[in-house]
């Protein structure tokens, strides 16, 4: 019989780049900047910017803000369930006129609601290079400090909180949208392994796109992709991939978690038992045949190691081959926040492709 362990003894990157968004046309119009803008005269005279970049920082008039801050910060603090929900967000007032204002000002990420003539939008507005037409979201960077971006709500006068209410929306799936940009960024700060992609599509039938810093290994019919850097015992991220033939009738959430323990009690190195105390179930159509997703917490059993993490299962039916296939994501990150790692476990599984038949 093989020993049970904890979680222990991997490799993530993709050069940063341009995210583009659309947003709806009409009334409200954006000017989302996203490259970085050139340097100007007296820009590396700026300080530094400081802090997370997942802090907003919030500069209104009072009044404002005391009419939009129930609305705007859960809004914007959306979360990610991990083994818990987790904001990718926190919202703080920037304290308008404060004595904290002009250390806050120097915070990375910057959010300033206010019409065209309010002194504090005056700085950011001088960046945007080109007329405004409230209401209004435009988005600059490097105006208090370097290396910080500064997202406005340009706001008409006499109708404030009625603006913030119509671009709120926009404004909440753009940080969203750059958040999860920035996260997979992270990931493929070494290079995609595209080799060992075509090398699976080739010999194997399906793809999938990990960081080149992953290992990777077959045990019978089960690939294991693996990433336990720094060191395993602080941060696991592994995707096991296997197939079934002929593809039986839908399967249901007790066959799914069975066929996952399964490859768990076989492949795995140690026990992960499943905490059904918060699923999230959802089924699409891929590559022209049906998906089933699944996602949970692991655990280890009583008197075992504690640990415990997140896992996305996901079966894909492959028709053209006769497959079902099962991919199972999991992993072990503790004492750390774990909802940008559920963002990079999500661009891998969502990487996965049947390519034959």
């Amino acid at each position: 019989m093989r020993s049970r362990r904890s979680p222990s003894g991997a490799r993530g990157r993709k050069p940063p780049g341009t995210c583009r968004f659309r947003w709806p046309c009409g009334k409200i119009h954006l000017l989302l900047v996203t490259a970085l803008i050139p340097a100007v005269a007296g820009c590396e005279r700026l300080p530094l910017s400081l802090g997370d970049e997942n802090s907003i920082i919030v500069t209104a008039a009072p009044e404002l803000w005391t009419d939009v801050e129930a609305t705007l910060v859960p809004a914007l603090e959306r979360t990610v369930f991990t083994v818990r929900d987790e904001k990718t967000f926190t919202v703080t007032s920037g304290d308008l006129g404060g004595e904290n204002w002009v250390r806050l000002r120097r915070l990375k990420r910057q959010l300033i609601l206010g019409t065209a003539a309010d002194p504090w939008m005056e700085p950011a507005l001088a960046k945007v290079g080109e007329p405004v037409t409230p209401p209004q979201i435009a988005q600059v960077e490097n105006v208090w400090a370097r290396g910080q971006v500064v997202t406005l709500v340009i706001l008409e006068e006499g109708d404030e909180v009625a603006g913030v209410t119509e671009l709120l929306p926009s404004v909440a799936e753009l940080y969203d949208s750059q958040f999860r940009a920035r996260a997979i960024a992270r990931m493929f700060i070494t290079e995609p392994d595209t080799a060992l992609s075509r090398k699976l599509a080739e010999e194997h039938g399906f793809t999938l796109l990990v960081p080149a810093v992953y290992s990777y290994r077959t045990v019978d019919s089960v690939h294991i992709f693996r990433n336990d850097n720094p060191d395993p015992s602080e941060l696991i991220r592994q995707f096991t991939v296997t197939w079934q033939l002929p593809v039986q009738p839908e399967l249901g959430t007790e066959d799914l978690l069975a066929w996952r323990a399964r490859i768990v009690d076989g492949y795995y190195n140690y026990p992960q038992n499943v905490n059904l105390d918060r699923v999230i179930e959802k089924r699409a159509i891929l590559n022209g045949g049906p998906t089933f997703t699944y996602q949970a917490v692991w655990e280890n059993p009583p008197n075992e190691y504690p640990a415990a993490g997140p896992f996305i299962t996901r079966t894909v039916d492959c028709p053209g081959q006769g497959r079902r296939y099962l991919v199972d994501a999991w992993l072990y990150a503790p004492g750390r926040d774990k909802y940008e790692y559920m963002i990079q476990l999500e661009q891998i599984l969502d990487s996965f492709r049947c390519t034959r038949g």
